[in-house]
């Protein structure tokens, strides 16, 4: 009887709680109440780390996939991809007519050479003399003179003009000097003596033909330039020669090798102008010609 006297005592002085329901006393944990807790605090250092960017969540994501091409718009990516795809295209093309433009003949050199040689001149030509067993050692200019009739009837000759030199002042200090500038006038000298035997006699139509090209390259350069009374040297000229002047390239300082000097020269032979060689008659010339 004092027990349960004792125990309703108890239960009253707790004002009607158990023990294990007062807040100041910490139930035992369960197996299930401890995994929870755990899993809550695993969850928040994911949140955490995902916020910090140490792993990649859908915000790491994201911020990677704006970097590059793909950090722009869809239209802005479809035209870099097209330029792209026409940059590499015309990289692969180009390369394969090169390959093909140096490579021994053989079956589609033989049936697309034209084609090949359309691509490659005048502006990707291939020129493999630095790489020559014997390379050049001779730097070649071509001069100019001109008979020129004067205001009295006389006849006087000018001094020699180094057309090469012109080329050279064109081309020196420019990034981007013409096709023409740097090989017109070396290829027309080189087409003249191929198609002229050692007497400077022209073997066929084609020697022909280089003279009236070598005539007509003067002839513009001397339009271009003035004599002492003002006037185009070119307007008043009856005759002209050509010839060029090989001066060897020395050897170097450390090299025993024993080299020439002197300048040796190749004259021309003296040519009487026509109206088809003078700047306007050429273009009177092809005018008829279209016709």
């Amino acid at each position: 009887m004092d027990a349960y006297v004792e125990k309703d005592a108890v239960e009253v002085s707790g004002e009607g709680r158990r023990p294990s329901e007062d807040p100041a006393v910490t139930p035992p944990e369960t197996p299930g109440t401890a995994a929870g807790a755990e899993a809550a605090e695993a969850a928040g250092a994911v949140e955490r780390a995902e916020a910090a960017g140490a792993i990649d969540g859908p915000k790491g994501s994201e911020a990677r996939s704006g970097v590059g091409i793909m950090a722009l718009s869809l239209p802005y990516q479809v035209v870099v991809a097209v330029a792209l795809a026409v940059v590499g295209v015309f990289a692969c093309v180009h390369l394969a007519m090169v390959f093909l433009h140096v490579a021994p003949s053989n079956t589609l050199t033989k049936r697309h050479g034209e084609a090949v040689d359309d691509w490659i001149y005048p502006e990707f030509e291939q020129n493999w003399k630095l790489f020559a067993p014997n390379p050049l050692q001779t730097n070649i200019a071509v001069e100019v003179r001109a008979e020129l009739v004067t205001a009295d009837g006389g006849r006087r000759t000018t001094d020699w003009i180094d057309l090469t030199a012109q080329d050279i002042e064109a081309v020196r200090h420019n990034p981007m000097p013409s096709h023409a500038q740097q090989n017109q006038l070396r290829r027309a000298v080189d087409f003249y003596l191929n198609t002229h035997n050692d007497g400077g006699r022209p073997n066929g139509l084609r020697g022909t033909l280089s003279e009236q090209y070598m005539r007509r390259i003067a002839m513009l350069r001397l339009d271009a330039l003035e004599g002492p009374d003002g006037r185009a040297i070119g307007a008043d000229a009856r005759r002209i020669q050509l010839r060029t002047v090989s001066r060897p390239v020395p050897a170097p300082r450390w090299s025993t090798e024993k080299t020439r000097s002197t300048p040796s020269y190749r004259d021309f032979p003296w040519w009487i102008v026509t109206e088809a060689d003078r700047t306007t008659g050429a273009g009177a010339s092809r005018t008829e010609a279209g016709r």
